[in-house]
């Protein structure tokens, strides 16, 4: 039967074995890691960097648990190691020699020094003493969380580094190439808005990208990359909304760009559409004139003069053109085709309010003769009571100026007595003719 010892009853040879080979592979995963952390490019690149703000912090606590690791993995090695060569002796140990090993692999066998873990995080270092002895559980459990506080620090920077930098790279290479296109087109700061919003973005991208090198710990958002795969990621906030200044800059120089390849096309296009505007003008205040003297009574809106604001803008953007003042080309030739656009249709709205009288007239007209052909069709054309109505209303729409009230009224009439010609009274003989001349 097992000696009982201070951590209870000694472990068997079989026990001992599987316990020393678990503590192997253990000690190999934990050897594997640690070098793996000491090789780690985000560790290097740490350890080269002028750092500020949280990841200085951080990283002189992970640099400091990074030493105390492997010194606790020295002495955890140490212990393996004592504890191999301690069952190696025999190949069937003694109770003394198994309590011994009972006492090595699951007791408080490992005695570690005090003061090295003073300056770590509270959280995670022990209380101060001058020595403390802890079991191989404890030591490992320990090395697990000091592990995984510096990791975090190690991938984090590594991963917003990986990210950002780069990126702010491409978007300033980006930015040089339009500025250069910029001033190649007259666009700069403090004579154009664009050439002032490139001048802010260039500010910020080149503090951007100091930042993110000395402290990137703070660009990032979320669960750090080790304790979370896929939990968080660099905050890219301020490098989005740089890119997509940049963006609005971009087409905004392209607009420029486009101005100077066809900026005659498009002052053309101005000048005919304000062409068309004067003679719809023109058009318009002949019509009027017209009505005047042809539709009595009539109320016709006044018909507006040339836009002569119009053609003052348009001369100022032709020496614009010949000045290769691009940039302040570009935003009043936009101005320019919109209000040329309203101002074709502000004439023709004139020219339809204008003419609206004649048209009225014209349909008066146009139905008095379709109801004359009707007429004729069914053999009615010698009517004398048609024939009077018919010449009355032709001698009011035909009269200059017309009444174009007492007209319609008129051809209304006409139509009526259209329609009972054409349908005359129940229970009356078709042959029967009906006296009309009574009717107003």
């Amino acid at each position: 039967m097992a000696v009982a010892g201070p951590t209870g009853p000694a472990l068997s040879r079989e026990e001992v074995d599987r316990a020393l080979a678990r503590l192997g592979a253990e000690h190999e995963a934990v050897e594997s890691s640690l070098l793996a952390l000491q090789d780690h490019a985000g560790r290097r690149l740490l350890e080269g960097a002028e750092l500020t703000g949280a990841t200085k912090s951080r990283w002189a606590v992970a640099e400091q648990l990074i030493t105390q690791l492997w010194t606790h993995f020295d002495v955890y090695t140490d212990v393996l190691t004592t504890a191999r060569e301690l069952r190696a002796r025999r190949r069937w140990p003694t109770q003394g020699e198994l309590a011994e090993l009972t006492d090595l692999l699951r007791g408080s066998g490992v005695t570690l020094p005090g003061g090295g873990t003073l300056a770590l995080s509270p959280a995670l270092a022990p209380a101060a003493r001058l020595s403390e002895r802890l079991s191989l559980t404890e030591l490992v459990e320990r090395m697990n969380g000091w592990y995984a506080e510096a990791l975090d620090v190690v991938v984090t920077a590594d991963a917003v580094w990986s990210a950002l930098p780069a990126r702010i790279d491409l978007l300033a290479a980006e930015l040089q190439r339009t500025r250069s296109l910029a001033h190649s087109v007259g666009v700069r700061p403090g004579e154009h808005p664009s050439g002032d919003d490139l001048e802010q973005i260039t500010h910020e991208l080149t503090s951007l990208r100091a930042e993110v090198i000395s402290d990137p710990l703070a660009f990032w958002y979320g669960a750090s990359p080790s304790s979370a795969p896929g939990g968080g990621r660099p905050d890219t906030a301020r490098y989005d909304r740089a890119a997509r200044a940049l963006e609005e800059v971009r087409r905004e120089i392209e607009a420029v760009l486009d101005v100077r390849q066809d900026a005659e096309q498009r002052l053309m296009r101005v000048r005919d559409v304000l062409s068309r505007a004067d003679r719809t003008l023109h058009e318009a205040r002949l019509a009027r004139v017209e009505v005047l003297s042809k539709i009595a009574g009539s109320d016709v809106p006044a018909v507006s003069g040339p836009p002569t604001a119009l053609y003052e803008q348009l001369s100022a953007a032709a020496d614009q053109r010949r000045r290769a003042q691009w940039h302040r080309l570009s935003p009043l030739l936009e101005s320019l085709e919109e209000r040329s656009e309203e101002e074709l249709l502000r004439a023709r709205e004139s020219l339809t309010a204008v003419t609206a009288p004649l048209a009225v007239r014209a349909e008066l007209r146009g139905r008095l003769d379709a109801y004359k052909a009707k007429v004729a069709r069914h053999g009615l054309a010698e009517d004398p009571f048609l024939i009077e109505r018919y010449d009355d209303a032709r001698r009011r729409l035909w009269s200059a100026p017309c009444d174009l009230m007492a007209a319609e009224e008129a051809v209304l009439r006409y139509q009526r007595a259209v329609a009972e010609t054409l349908s005359p009274p129940a229970g009356a003989a078709a042959h029967e003719p009906t006296d009309r001349r009574g009717e107003s």
